[in-house]
């Protein structure tokens, strides 16, 4: 589990995130939406130590981050796997060679380990026998397969994807979905998700945690999300016109 306390971000005088506490719950799908501007990303990326919180805590299984020392914070950056939005592989290396780079740059496994590590996660991602080919010769949807192997491949606690079906077709998407869902349940991963995009969130969102203009307006589950009284809320899903058919649908 990951508890977030009381959060705060202060940019230039402004609060960009004021006093959001929420909980993400181990085993699940747990998805952060909001407007773009909203504040999601710079929440994600103070919960993982890319930024500084100004005020608040972060726990990472009773595990105080904020109050970590460089080298405490390196360990449980060891147990985090993320998936940025461009899937951030080397164009200069091959398939295998991104797979393998947190191994090269973290593990003390042998290069027969290594490779067999490799070669497990992109099996489990249906990307086998593509070791060396380079990302310009894939898909959008292979190459985010690629980045899930490598976000995989050192057996994360904690898995942050941020906007993970972003420039991707509808199928694709929900391709996309499924895998990361199947994982966070096979290996019990604390899984939390930055996104806009709705069809996610009826899909797989086991924990929806809504931010508003910095702050936490809602959270609760896919299926209380479609009731909610929440003005911004609604604003929010019901301009999704695929929201509306489920709502149609369901009342």
């Amino acid at each position: 589990m990951i508890k977030v306390e009381n959060l705060v971000k202060i940019f230039n005088g402004v609060k960009v995130l004021e006093d959001i506490s929420v909980d993400f719950e181990k085993g699940k799908t747990n998805l952060v939406i909001g407007r773009s501007g909203s504040g999601k990303t710079v929440f994600m990326k103070c919960i993982v130590g890319l930024l500084e919180a100004d005020e608040g805590a972060v726990f990472y299984d009773n595990r105080d981050f904020v109050s970590m020392n460089f080298m405490e914070r390196k360990q449980i950056r060891r147990e985090i796997g993320m998936l940025f939005q461009g899937s951030a592989l080397f164009d200069s290396l091959t398939v295998e060679e991104n797979v393998m780079f947190p191994l090269n740059m973290f593990s003390n496994m042998t290069p027969g380990e290594k490779l067999e590590r490799t070669n497990s996660c992109l099996r489990r991602v249906d990307l086998a026998d593509i070791n060396k080919l380079y990302p310009g010769e894939l898909s959008g949807g292979m190459k985010k397969r690629v980045a899930i192997a490598r976000a995989i491949v050192e057996n994360p606690r904690y898995l942050f994807c941020d906007e993970p079906n972003s420039g991707l077709d509808p199928k694709t998407a929900l391709v996309i979905d499924d895998l990361i869902s199947e994982i966070t349940h096979e290996f019990d991963i604390t899984t939390v998700i930055n996104t806009h995009d709705m069809n996610s969130v009826m899909e797989i969102g086991e924990k929806v945690v809504f931010i508003h203009d910095g702050r936490k307006g809602w959270e609760g589950t896919r299926e209380e999300i479609l009731d909610t009284a929440d003005e911004n809320l609604n604003d929010f899903v019901f301009a999704s016109n695929f929201a509306k058919k489920i709502k149609a649908l369901t009342t």
